[in-house]
């Protein structure tokens, strides 16, 4: 089997992580050589957690801006999303997972139940999604939530009932991949 080879890396920023211009050769399903470019961004793998209140039947979601998003057309750049945020070094999944929970909503998550992982934009980004969901008791909040100090997050948190979520994931009302993701599960595994 023939391999993929790299021709040429340059590196267009490093500003915060790091953005390149890779040529690079590979084999058609014929065996036949042909060069190829690509805009690769190094972005650090992430995950993402749905809090579900199965007692009260809520589900606790975040609402931020996005500026990609509003950059591309969505008027207000805010999304509903599930709770997420990138894997510090030296972290795991869960310890990030719990740790987003906590910086996010205020919540401690006890159990973290792991369904799986994406890759959020395989053409050009290398992030990774961890994708998880877990309980929260509506009544436990310790902490303000809100997002990291210092990191000008401004998260609002939204409950919203397991049927209207059901609803809105129908109408296409939800336009972020990992929540969508998340929810489809959810809700064909209940």
């Amino acid at each position: 089997m023939a391999t993929i080879q790299i021709l040429n890396k340059e590196t267009l920023s490093e500003r915060k992580y790091k953005l390149q211009y890779i040529t690079f050769e590979k084999p058609d399903m014929e065996g036949k050589f042909h060069n190829q470019e690509n805009e690769v961004y190094f972005r650090p793998d992430a995950v993402s957690v749905l809090l579900a209140d199965e007692k009260q039947q809520k589900l606790l979601l975040t609402r931020q801006f996005r500026l990609p998003a509003f950059l591309n057309g969505n008027d207000s750049g805010y999304l509903v999303e599930t709770c997420a945020g990138l894997i510090d070094e030296g972290e795991t999944e869960e310890q990030a997972a719990r740790r987003e929970v906590e910086e996010e909503t205020g919540y401690q998550i006890n159990d973290l139940n792991k369904i799986g992982g994406v890759y959020t934009s395989a053409g050009g980004i290398t992030e990774f999604v961890h994708l998880f969901i877990a309980n929260y008791n509506h009544g436990d909040q310790y902490g303000q939530g809100g997002g990291k100090e210092g990191e000008a997050e401004d998260i609002e948190l939204i409950e919203m009932e397991f049927n209207d979520a059901r609803e809105k994931l129908k109408q296409g009302w939800f336009i972020d991949a990992k929540t969508i993701m998340l929810l489809q599960h959810f809700f064909l595994n209940r």
